[in-house]
């Protein structure tokens, strides 16, 4: 029997490498909100029972964007991805088992394929006792190390070495586990993996589409408006 999975998306980001005042995940791409196109193939999936996205106090344009699924909660986020992150799992502490999945996805990620998210899912629940994994893509591009002054100090081997994308997938109670750890001991984690390596886990790396990008800067958007028409 497979385990029910349950998801977060952290939005309460205000996107300041964007620039002007819409925080990116409310950035219009082919005629809707970031957000929606990060949401729709988590709401398409079965075995997603329920969606926490965290947000700002007061987000009004959460509820603007035209998110009508029943799935989808809004939550209050925090001021860090990880804080949000925590407030996510918490909205499902009535109802979650700590073997439970947990699902984490970038509000501002709007190419996750439907394949690449039942691959997921699929390798985690081919791997029993595994504490969960993540989509991540082999690194392709040269690597250089940059001095302070911004002048290349050598060339990094790109050998064992991957870019982490979401979602990302773990156990319910050992991600919330490591989470209040991480903010017990003063700890910023910059994903759920991180937090999970901190508490001496091992995530599964399950090879992702590198389409799958998040949107940093404005040139991004026609990247994903292509991404999304080639879907």
């Amino acid at each position: 029997m497979t385990a029910t999975c349950w998801a977060v998306v952290p939005a309460a980001g205000v996107g300041e490498r964007m620039g002007g005042t819409t925080p990116k995940q409310y950035l219009v791409l082919a005629g809707r909100p970031v957000i929606h196109w990060a949401l729709a193939p988590l709401i398409r999936c079965d075995r997603i029972r329920a969606i926490a996205v965290a947000t700002s106090p007061g987000d009004a344009r959460f509820s603007a964007a035209g998110i009508t699924s029943d799935k989808v909660r809004r939550v209050d986020g925090g001021p860090r991805r990880q804080d949000s992150v925590l407030e996510g799992l918490k909205a499902f502490e009535a109802e979650a088992a700590p073997d439970d999945w947990a699902l984490v996805h970038d509000a501002a990620r709007p190419c996750l394929t439907d394949t690449d998210l039942e691959s997921l899912l699929g390798r985690l629940d081919a791997k029993p006792g595994v504490v969960g994994g993540l989509l991540a893509c082999p690194v392709r591009d040269t690597l250089k190390r940059a001095d302070s002054r911004g002048r290349s100090l050598g060339t990094v081997s790109r050998e064992d070495l991957w870019q982490a994308l979401t979602p990302q997938v773990f156990r319910y109670g050992a991600l919330r586990q490591a989470l209040e750890a991480a903010e017990v001991e003063g700890a910023d984690v910059t994903d759920e993996a991180a937090a999970m390596e901190r508490a001496g886990h091992h995530p599964v790396l399950v090879a992702g589409d590198p389409g799958n990008i998040k949107i940093p800067r404005p040139g991004d958007l026609a990247l994903c408006a292509a991404l999304l028409e080639r879907s």
